[in-house]
């Protein structure tokens, strides 16, 4: 019996080694270099490794591998092209982004609310969507939720010299997570969760709860990420308590402002969005009437009325819910992390801070306040939320799927649809090709006078092209707010000890690993001091 298990054991193994080797052959076949790899595994346990980090082996393959130009690599048996050239880079994200249209797959059988968001749809789903929900994020509809961020940066602010005056220093990324939190808590699901003031109200402690993964939360994840096949045999499943919770909360929301308690926020655009696109007085089949044929009760073709029934479909209340949820998702820990490095920068280098401090007065001098149109037109304060994002991106890589067989430009390697292509941005952001002293902290850089010094599709926080971030103007109006109100109410100090910055190894977006420790100083008790 034992002879028989071992017999079998030795055959199963022989017959993936068969396979590795001809699947690892991939890239070989095409002249394609290819950095040293695991049968089976691949190049997955250098990206997984905690020691290492994704961003810092991609970075090896960058410079080692050919990976600044292009180079193959293998999760497991699936082949994936990593391309860091910017010329490329145009074509792949924008000049033929219609093979490209998608991500990573990672939706799941279980019908999970995961599956609704707009980052997981794919082909024709997630261009009605994206189409649908574009419109939420137009500098009308900013400046419409512009009060909101100020309310809860000013809460931000009182915290912060609350706690100065009676701690040696304070945990700026702890309270930066605060106020994104209270800010999506608005924005998007129009509560007030109150983490600022209190970390007991019971939004905050789940929404916390949700972004400290555990071990099994993470295989799940990657399991979901790599092996789909195996995550929906297994019947895995997807939404966590926190995503019922949430859904949970918008749904009841909803029902409100149906009865009519409206605040302008993202949830009463994609409400106001839903009601745009299906008439309260189609009632009818539209099969009722010809293609030329007007509906006298309502003025609209037969055409018109399907194609409003078609978009009632894409923003149905279930995908409202699965967006409002993919807010705090996409947003609380990467906005809450890009201003904690930015705090720590200008810290770093009190002569930005100042030159930043003195445009915010002026601003306010010129406008009687923060306003919307001040912080759109503050050249400076843009400046230096760009080089943070250029140091240190909240994503450290873009992936982009082929849909469809295409060439790369200048070469004969044709991707096959279903190919893989990954974008090494923590590299393209540190090559000193296209940044003169890659490490150092230059705002100047992003001036508009030198924007045009800047190499295309080198720096990609958010992406590019029509499936870049859609809440980019959003999180950078609401970090703006925030970084104006703080320098204009006080003096930003490095804490003693605390003087380098240590990154955390998380496995999904770049944040700081032990806080960002300050001493934050009062400006009128500054310019006594």
């Amino acid at each position: 019996m034992i002879g028989v298990l071992l017999l079998c054991v030795a055959v199963v193994m022989l017959v993936a080694l068969a396979v590795s080797r001809r699947r690892h052959s991939y890239w070989s076949r095409l002249g394609v270099p290819t950095p040293p790899y695991l049968p089976v595994i691949g190049h997955l346990h250098k990206q997984l490794s905690k020691s290492q980090r994704r961003w810092m082996y991609f970075n090896e393959v960058y410079y080692k591998h050919g990976g600044a130009t292009f180079c193959g690599l293998y999760e497991l048996l699936r082949p994936v092209l990593m391309i860091g050239d910017p010329n490329l880079l145009k074509h792949i994200f924008v000049k033929d982004f219609d093979h490209f249209v998608d991500r990573r797959i990672t939706t799941s059988a279980d019908e999970s609310l995961m599956n609704e968001m707009l980052s997981n749809k794919t082909g024709d789903d997630w261009k009605s969507l994206r189409s649908v929900m574009s419109p939420t994020f137009t500098s009308g509809k900013m400046r419409s939720m512009f009060p909101l961020i100020c309310d809860k940066a000013d809460s931000l602010v009182s915290v912060c010299l609350k706690e100065s005056a009676r701690k040696p220093f304070i945990d700026m990324k702890h309270n930066f997570g605060c106020f994104t939190m209270d800010t999506i808590a608005s924005c998007a699901f129009g509560i007030e969760s109150n983490s600022l003031g209190d970390e007991e109200a019971e939004f905050a402690k789940v929404a916390e709860s949700f972004f400290n993964f555990s071990f099994i939360r993470i295989v799940k994840f990657t399991l979901l990420t790599l092996l789909p096949s195996l995550y929906n045999a297994l019947r895995l499943k997807t939404d966590t308590y926190h995503i019922k919770f949430f859904q949970s909360v918008v749904s009841k929301t909803i029902a409100a402002r149906k009865a009519g308690q409206r605040r302008g926020d993202f949830l009463d655009l994609l409400m106001e969005a839903q009601a745009d696109h299906l008439p309260a007085t189609l009632s009818h089949s539209t099969t009722n009437h010809s293609n030329s044929a007007t509906d006298n009760h309502n003025g609209l073709t037969a055409t018109d009325n399907q194609h409003f029934v078609i978009k009632s479909k894409v923003l149905s209340e279930r995908t409202i819910v699965a967006q409002s949820v993919m807010f705090l998702i996409a947003g609380y820990d990467t906005t809450a992390s890009t201003l904690a490095f930015s705090s720590y920068l200008l810290a770093k280098n009190p002569t930005h801070q100042q030159r930043l401090r003195q445009e915010v007065e002026d601003m306010v001098k010129e406008h009687g306040n923060i306003t919307y149109q001040g912080i759109m037109e503050a050249k400076y304060l843009d400046a230096c939320l760009q080089e943070t994002l250029r140091l240190y991106p909240p994503a450290t890589f873009a992936e982009r799927l082929c849909t469809k067989n295409y060439k790369i430009p200048g070469t004969e390697l044709i991707l096959r649809a279903g190919d893989l292509v990954t974008v090494p941005i923590w590299s393209l952001h540190h090559d000193p090709r296209y940044w003169p002293e890659p490490e150092e902290f230059q705002p100047d850089r992003f001036l508009p006078e030198n924007k045009t010094h800047i190499k295309s599709f080198t720096h990609l926080p958010f992406g590019m092209g029509p499936r870049n971030c859609i809440a980019m103007r959003f999180a950078l109006m609401e970090a703006k707010v925030a970084l104006a109100k703080l320098v204009l109410a006080a003096d930003l100090h490095l804490s003693p000890g605390h003087k380098e910055l240590k990154i955390s190894s998380s496995p999904f977006i770049l944040r700081p690993e032990e806080g960002v420790n300050l001493v934050l100083k009062p400006i009128i008790e500054a310019a006594h001091s």
